[in-house]
């Protein structure tokens, strides 16, 4: 893929309880290839995971892209294409010099987006739009496996 390629990426990120076990997942497609990830946690906030989504969805590409990348996380749309400049030359610190949240996933997300051209879009959760159903249930299928695997004694307790 070059700059030239462009590349869908639709992602969602899940939690049972904020805090609790968590999930995202992310789906990428590029022309007729459509492939998905996701991942889970035993103790986060769904923040966390909504910007574990993104990262690991652009982290999945193996180069520079043009990537339209649709979330339903206002946090993490308005985080990335507002916010996150204010708190670079604050040196990642809110208004009132009160810390980033989650400064460790945005600056990872930060990284990521400078390597693409990315068309950050909105969409409502829970509205019908198809690929956003569509990752919502893999992130939350991916916290039903590391539960399971918790429950069996094959994974870390949540």
């Amino acid at each position: 893929m070059a700059m030239t390629d462009r590349v869908e990426i639709f992602t969602d990120g899940a939690c049972r309880g904020n805090p609790g076990p968590g999930g995202w997942a992310a789906l990428l497609r590029y022309a007729d290839t459509q492939r998905s990830i996701r991942g889970a946690e035993a103790h986060t906030t769904n923040n966390r995971m909504e910007l574990m989504a993104a990262i690991e969805g652009l982290a999945a590409l193996r180069r520079p892209c043009k990537v339209t990348l649709t979330t339903d996380s206002e946090y993490v749309r308005q985080g990335i294409t507002r916010w996150i400049v204010g708190w670079k030359r604050r040196g990642w610190t809110r208004a009132g010099n009160r810390p980033v949240l989650n400064v460790d996933l945005w600056q990872r997300l930060d990284a990521l987006n400078e390597g693409h051209e990315v068309s950050w879009r909105w969409v409502k959760g829970h509205s019908g739009h198809a690929e956003n159903e569509a990752v919502d249930r893999a992130a939350n299928e991916a916290i039903d496996e590391m539960l399971l695997k918790s429950n069996k004694g094959g994974g870390k307790k949540p």
